[in-house]
C-alpha cells in the first residue's frame, strides 16, 4: 500500500467511510487479541509440560 491511499484515508470527510475503517480496524484488533491468548495459552501449557517431563527425569 502507498502513501497516496492512507492520505486518501486520512483526507476522507465522509463519516461512513470513517466509520468503516474503524470498525474493520476494531475487529482484526479483538481477532489478533484473541488469537494472541490462544496461543500464549497453548505455549504455557507446552512450558509446564516440558517443566514437568525435565523435573520427573531429573529426580528418577
Amino acid at each position: 500500500m502507498n502513501k497516496a491511499f492512507f492520505k486518501d484515508i486520512l483526507s476522507s470527510e465522509t463519516g461512513a467511510t470513517a466509520i468503516e475503517y474503524g470498525l474493520i480496524a476494531a475487529l482484526v484488533v479483538i481477532a489478533t487479541i484473541g488469537a494472541l491468548t490462544n496461543m500464549s495459552n497453548t505455549f504455557i501449557g507446552n512450558l509446564n509440560t516440558t517443566s514437568t517431563t525435565l523435573s520427573s527425569a531429573m529426580n528418577n
